[in-house]
């Protein structure tokens, strides 16, 4: 049995892929835009702390969002030129820091969202390491 080429950007796992490089352009700018207005929302909403929504709180999520999404844009081009270690740490680096800045609009003070970013940017850094390293390509 054929396997089709890979599509330009799709990751290559060896597997056949089963997605159109249309798909593959698609997902490649609605995942960040998709995460990013989650993310906007996330942090607006913490910030309101259930009050009413006003057009600072709106304008807070929305500049949240932009800046997420270039950032996660930004960490994408440069983490995939990078080797196992070095990619692991710039996403690991990259999700604690958004976690600790959704955590740090929730009130809490500055050191316990630093603590937490720490710990799910530790997590994060095992995780992908271990899997960036079981699935290196040696050839």
């Amino acid at each position: 049995m054929a396997h089709a080429a890979p599509a330009p950007g799709a990751p290559t796992t060896g597997l056949p892929d089963i997605f159109s490089a249309r798909t593959h352009m698609i997902a490649r700018w609605a995942v960040p835009i998709g995460l990013g207005l989650v993310y906007g929302y996330w942090a607006a909403a913490n910030r309101r702390d259930a009050g009413p929504i006003t057009g600072w709180n709106l304008l807070f999520g929305f500049l949240t969002a932009l800046v997420f999404i270039l950032a996660y844009l930004g960490v994408r081009e440069i983490a995939k030129r990078l080797h196992r270690g070095a990619h692991a740490l710039v996403w690991a680096a990259f999700t604690g820091i958004a976690f600790g800045f959704l955590y740090s609009q929730t009130g809490y003070s500055v050191l316990r969202s630093a603590m937490m970013s720490v710990v799910v940017g530790g997590a994060v850094l095992v995780t992908l390491f271990y899997r960036y390293y079981t699935h290196e390509r040696t050839a």
